[in-house]
């Protein structure tokens, strides 16, 4: 559930962004994690890619890039 919690997160701010920029649809997210620990457990990225493109179905490709430290960040998105 924490993943799918974060998923809605970087949903709400990918969405954001998007209409800043004049984009009707996010198709594409690039996102680098670190160790995430919420509720005990670390936040997959396999889990955390499921629920993001269960909560934005358009978006037909999510890279997750591994880093260093207990932060997340939305790099890039793109669409039309």
């Amino acid at each position: 559930m924490h993943d799918f919690h974060l998923a809605q997160q970087i949903a709400k701010i990918a969405r954001e962004h998007a209409r800043k920029h004049g984009l009707d649809r996010v198709e594409k997210i690039v996102i680098e994690l670190g160790d995430i620990i919420e509720h005990g457990e670390t936040i997959s990225p396999e889990n955390l890619e499921f629920n993001i493109k269960l909560i934005l179905p358009e978006a037909k490709k999510v890279e997750i890039k591994k880093i260093k430290g207990d932060v997340w960040k939305l790099v890039r998105i793109e669409g039309e």
